[in-house]
């Protein structure tokens, strides 16, 4: 076995719990489940594949669940997943030689995450701190837990050969009652613990969840007020998602102001994507092309296509509307199969040959 072991909590995750320990179990780490108090079959399903199953009172602390899992593992170094993550792809050799240069660390696995944009799905990918050795890290925060040293500073991180598939809560009802869940818990936090950025970002994605985009656009907004890291993969998050929330508001100037941040944000080819439709909704074609074109040449997006198909679909859509149809087509043509692309290149010969 590698001398890691996966450490789990679950409630009620019998519809996922399956699919992931079925996965885990030929990777030859040891797998602990620890179960919070479930009335489905979560616990039967465990103990078909886990090496051990243990029973945690909750209290409302996500933290004290996983810090009790960790506790339990015949192994330093440990790996927290939750029930609905699906490993897609590992390199055991590689995980194992990470271990030796990085005692101190986080390891940051790999999560695709589905979501619909112009009717056709697509990934959003994100790294998240997962795998450390227990005598220097733990969990802290009673929701949206994170990894910190044992003093409580964030770790050194270091990317780790593990890719997981991120199922999540598909029923909208699920999706409702999960963030109000957790809605009150962070306000609750906040009155106890006064603010910190991660905290807005978290409060603004549980708003986001519940469809009110001014209040997560105003959480956004405090999170980045507070000098957040700007390598921080959060930050780097808040940014973008605050971005969006304020176009789809049509706060089209209020959006425009993030170009305070672009020497700060540019590397990424989602930002720069972002600046080319605030550019687009501004009435700004010639800058939203510069924008697209150069998000194309930035590397490893976290929403898939932004840096590629996706980018050139723009492109094609203001050249089009524009009236330069012979540009339209050759970027159109760049997306590749792409549904909607493909579609408008269809439409024009259609109309071409009327």
């Amino acid at each position: 076995m590698l001398p890691v072991s996966v450490c789990m909590i679950a409630k009620n995750e019998d519809n996922h719990i399956e699919e992931c320990l079925k996965r885990l179990r030929p990777c030859r780490f040891e797998i602990i489940v620890v179960d919070t108090g479930s009335v489905d079959r979560t616990v039967e399903i465990a103990h078909k594949y886990a090496d051990r199953v243990f029973h945690f009172a909750w209290c409302d602390d996500f933290s004290s669940a996983r810090n009790f899992s960790i506790q339990q593992a015949a192994n330093d170094w440990v790996l927290t997943i939750d029930c609905d993550e699906y490993l897609e792809n590992v390199n055991l050799a590689d995980l194992e030689d990470s271990l030796v240069r990085n005692e101190k660390a986080v390891g940051m696995i790999m999560r695709n995450n589905p979501y619909t944009v112009q009717g056709a799905r697509s990934i959003m990918a994100e790294r998240i701190g997962r795998l450390f050795h227990r005598n220097f890290c733990h969990y802290e925060g009673t929701i949206h837990e994170q990894v910190r040293t044992l003093q409580g500073k964030e770790p050194e991180q270091f990317s780790i050969p593990l890719t997981f598939y991120h199922e999540g809560y598909v029923e909208e009802s699920d999706k409702r009652m999960r963030a109000t869940r957790n809605l009150e818990m962070l306000l609750h936090d906040l009155i106890l613990k006064g603010p910190n950025p991660y905290m807005y970002f978290q409060l603004g994605q549980n708003y986001l969840s519940l469809n009110d985009l001014e209040k997560a656009a105003h959480y956004y907004k405090l999170g980045l007020e507070l000098n957040t890291d700007p390598s921080s993969e959060f930050a780097r998050n808040m940014m973008e998602a605050y971005g969006y929330c304020l176009m789809n508001l049509a706060k089209y100037d209020d959006a425009m102001t993030l170009k305070e941040y672009y020497d700060q944000f540019s590397d990424r080819a989602d930002f720069v994507y972002l600046m080319g439709m605030l550019h687009m909704k501004k009435g700004e074609p010639e800058d939203a092309i510069a924008e697209f074109e150069k998000a194309t040449k930035l590397p490893t997006p976290s929403r898939k296509g932004v840096n590629s198909y996706r980018a050139f679909f723009q492109i094609a859509d203001i050249y089009e509307s524009m009236g330069d149809f012979e540009k339209a087509r050759i970027y159109y043509k760049k997306c590749g199969d792409f549904e909607p692309a493909m579609r408008r290149l269809k439409e024009l010969a259609a109309q071409s040959a009327s």
